[in-house]
């Protein structure tokens, strides 16, 4: 019998449409909705617990968004846009907000683990679901190395508060930034993966103590760098222009891209259809709300021109204001707890989404098994965990913060057409949540996210372009044969 009022497995669509060449099914074969629900938990030798609650999943998205676009990229946006960034914030803001909502009611309506890959599945066919399982990916896998990277220049600011000694360059930053391995990245990584082996109850409760810890850390900056508060350094705006804005905006979208880590849990909820919208809402509003005051308070404090090139800059900004480095310290060190609770819940989305596309037999077998006594899959856990840590370690922090921005906005314009598919052909469905003014907002989503990826670089498309080849060689070599549908097919 299924939990929380799924309906019961239906039979599978049919995988050749009449009007579509044999040759051609794998290009509009879905999963139904129904089959799904019903698969949702089950893995091989085990299944997922059933243990969060609307809080805790609130605190997955939280955990997955609220610190890196702070505590990591301002750095880099702000000498895009200037104190203009606070625009880019609520542009990167608004642009995932509409997501957000198409997210939402796709969550309530199936609530799995894989996200906006089984959205996919279940409203545009296989193969666009493998495309946005491979951006999806690329969001999570690629975005846990970039946070990890950034979290080894925070520890440096604790460890030279603390102790007056740093790491050296080697060790502490990939090739390309002066260094040869980064170190700190690859410890945050098996500090995440530790946790996670120990099952999702246990993650869950470290990351609400972590998120509690990145209030405390940016409501201090705040009160400190609104006493050092100088008007003047809003005089000139916008000084490099509107189209600047933009461009930030589409750097600082990397900063939203958590909000989905709670749909990545739907099969871990306890009633995800009530609450997975709920999470996924209240985090973005709290997030964006706090993104844009410390950006404020930010450029009030610092003139925008000296930021570049700086990754740790609110522990700066605390230290200039106050002559002294205690509070940066402090800050440092609540930067180092907050950014681990990113990789942490970053993580665990990824390990959840290889887990849905390896029950569809679109990838090994390795990444469903489920350990019965922890309710986790730990293979799946320990090979995407070196594969990040690794990562991490050997690759600059801005290649990868590009990268990962450009496959999440794909996966998202993706998202906001399954919502109007399945409102035209799921019209009987049952829906805890509906995205308002119709296909206005899915429309205004996929536009934001569209527009978003065109003012990203050249390099960035062609590093996308790549990735996407290596998913399709990948998809046609091995995903096409093993897919369950296509040999459930077969099989009649």
């Amino acid at each position: 019998m299924l939990d929380h009022g799924a309906v019961p497995p239906a039979a599978d669509t049919d995988a050749r449409p009449s009007r579509i060449p044999p040759s051609l099914s794998f290009l509009v074969r879905r999963k139904p909705v129904e089959r799904l629900v019903a698969e949702g938990g089950q893995g091989d030798g085990g299944s997922l617990r059933r243990s969060l609650s609307m809080w805790q999943l609130t605190m997955i998205s939280i955990g997955a968004t609220l610190g890196t676009g702070i505590f990591v990229v301002l750095g880099e946006a702000v000498p895009k846009a200037g104190p203009a960034v606070t625009i880019a914030f609520v542009f990167a803001g608004l642009t995932a907000l509409f997501s957000a909502l198409s997210y939402a009611e796709l969550a309530g309506t199936i609530p799995v683990a894989g996200s906006s890959y089984s959205y996919a599945y279940a409203t545009l066919g296989e193969f666009i679901a493998w495309i946005c399982g491979w951006c999806l990916l690329l969001e999570y896998g690629v975005s846990v190395a970039a946070v990890a990277v950034g979290w080894g220049e925070y520890l440096n600011e604790l460890l030279d508060g603390t102790i007056g000694v740093t790491l050296p360059a080697a060790l502490s930053a990939p090739p390309g930034d002066g260094g040869v391995f980064n170190l700190p990245a690859l410890i945050v990584v098996v500090l995440a993966m530790l946790f996670l082996l120990g099952g999702v109850r246990e993650s869950a409760r470290a990351n609400m103590i972590m998120v509690w810890v990145k209030f405390a850390s940016l409501a201090l900056f705040c009160a400190i760098g609104f006493m050092g508060f100088k008007s003047g350094n809003y005089s000139d705006f916008m000084p490099l222009g509107a189209k600047s804005v933009g461009a930030a905006g589409a750097v600082l979208f990397f900063s939203y891209i958590g909000f989905d880590a709670a749909s990545t849990a739907g099969e871990e909820a306890k009633n995800p259809k009530r609450d997975l919208p709920r999470a996924i809402m209240l985090s973005l509003v709290i997030v964006t709300a706090l993104y844009v005051l410390v950006a404020a308070v930010a450029i009030g404090a610092w003139d925008w021109r000296k930021f570049e090139g700086s990754e740790a800059s609110l522990a700066a900004i605390m230290d200039d204001v106050t002559g002294q480095n205690v509070w940066g310290t402090v800050l440092a060190a609540g930067a180092v707890v907050s950014i681990a609770s990113v990789v942490l819940t970053v993580l665990y989305g990824q390990t959840r989404i290889l887990f849905a596309m390896s029950r569809d037999g679109l990838m090994p077998k390795v990444f469903g098994k489920v350990e019965p006594k922890s309710g986790a899959p730990r293979t799946n856990t320990l090979i995407v965990s070196l594969f990040c840590g690794v990562l991490a370690a050997a690759v600059p922090l801005g290649e990868l913060v590009n990268a990962t921005s450009i496959g999440t906005l794909f996966a998202f314009c993706l998202v906001n057409i399954a919502v109007v598919v399945l409102r035209h052909t799921r019209k009987d469905m049952d829906r805890t949540f509906k995205v308002p003014f119709g296909p206005l907002f899915p429309v205004l989503g996929f536009a934001c996210c569209a527009y978003s990826m065109y003012m990203l670089d050249l390099i960035t498309w062609a590093y996308f372009g790549v990735w996407m080849a290596v998913g399709l060689v990948f998809y046609f070599l091995y995903g096409i044969r093993r897919s369950k549908l296509a040999t459930a097919s077969a099989e009649k």
